[in-house]
């Protein structure tokens, strides 16, 4: 690095900490969202993805209609019809650990950056209704699946698991945010820096759920005994290993997330760090389980996004509209790539993964300067 470039660095590394400071806890929930600033529309004619995000000091707060602008449908046997949902999430901008995580529980856990909600991967039916082997979506209803991997629960249209409609990454690149848990905590795609501190490149992020070494349903992942009449039905082609939920365990460390299906670590938009959970995928490139979330949140959940009714907040603070999808290299939101979006990357320079990193391949080099002077100006 020449001496004037050094200088740089040295003169304005105070503004870009307490930038990068500032770009975490305040922009990261706001700028993933897909808007829709054109009046697209999607199935049936009903407008697409994010309608608009605001935030306040404490909450960021989606609108959606629930129906992306990528086709959806057909859905096998399936008699569901999606409507116009006039989704008002609200997502925390600091969320915390839980002391006591909760269960994800049924209906919508998360919302993606497109306005659609997530579920988690049970069906809500059980083996003979006993409310013990829980059925595994991605196994009973798969047939009804349409090709973005969606189908309606009567009238919400929603995903189980990662879409391939929205863009992941690859083993070069960080995967974007694809969403947020309703704890507050970002979901990523499926790869993510190697180290927790950014540092080691991208690597596939791998689960430490994994199917159990089992041929008769009966006992459960953490070895209770269940008498002959809570038994679930043998593995078999009808019902394979992974059918149900309880054929699932966790092993501690077995991959590089925890029981969450998450890691505390460093990602391009959380630069201080944060928890994230990854949409993880085998080595073969499918969704594995839990394909999103783990069967307990790693935060404190927000009230009014489950449960009955839930998903229609209003705002109780002072809220500023954000205008748009933010520019490429613009790290600090002003709409123009100028001299302070340089002097915050070279700030990083020759660091790991995390500010700066606006290629998201784990470091910060000569790619990230050519893609920030490409972008050079106002943005569009």
């Amino acid at each position: 690095m020449t001496p004037s470039t050094t200088h740089c660095i040295v003169h304005f590394v105070s503004l870009v900490i307490a930038a990068s400071a500032s770009a975490q806890s305040v922009f990261s929930a706001v700028t993933p969202w897909k808007i829709n600033t054109t009046g697209q529309t999607g199935f049936q004619g009903i407008a697409a993805d994010v309608q608009s995000v605001r935030y306040g000091q404490s909450y960021v707060y989606i609108a959606s209609s629930g129906i992306p602008s990528y086709t959806i449908g057909p859905w096998p046997g399936n008699p569901g019809s999606p409507t116009n949902q006039n989704w008002s999430f609200r997502i925390p901008r600091n969320p915390t650990l839980a002391a006591t995580m909760p269960t994800v529980g049924m209906g919508h856990v998360g919302v993606f950056v497109n306005g659609v909600t997530i579920f988690n991967p049970a069906d809500a039916r059980s083996y003979n209704n006993l409310n013990i082997w829980h059925q595994n979506a991605m196994w009973f209803e798969a047939a009804g699946f349409d090709t973005a991997l969606g189908h309606p629960a009567m009238v919400e249209y929603h995903h189980h698991q990662r879409t391939p409609q929205l863009p992941s990454g690859n083993m070069t690149q960080h995967s974007p945010i694809l969403g947020y848990a309703f704890d507050g905590f970002p979901i990523y795609g499926p790869y993510g820096y190697a180290n927790t501190d950014g540092s080691g490149g991208v690597a596939r992020m791998t689960t430490s759920w994994r199917k159990r070494d089992i041929t008769q349903r009966t006992t459960l992942p953490n070895g209770t005994q269940l008498p002959a009449n809570q038994y679930g039905p043998p593995v078999s082609a009808t019902y394979p290993l992974g059918a149900y939920i309880e054929d699932f365990e966790y092993v501690v460390a077995l991959g590089s997330l925890g029981e969450n299906n998450g890691r505390t670590c460093v990602t391009p938009d959380y630069p201080l760090g944060t928890f994230a959970y990854f949409a993880n995928i085998n080595a073969n490139g499918a969704n594995e389980y839990p394909y999103l979330i783990g069967q307990k949140y790693r935060g404190t959940l927000v009230t009014g996004n489950t449960g009955p009714n839930s998903g229609h907040n209003t705002p109780t603070e002072t809220v500023v509209t954000f205008c748009c999808t933010p520019c490429e290299s613009d790290s600090d939101l002003n709409r123009i790539v100028d001299g302070a979006d340089m002097a915050s990357l070279l700030s990083h320079w020759g660091t790991v993964g995390g500010a700066g990193d606006i290629t998201r391949d784990g470091r910060v080099d000569g790619a990230d300067l050519a893609t920030l002077l490409t972008a050079w100006g106002v943005c569009p």
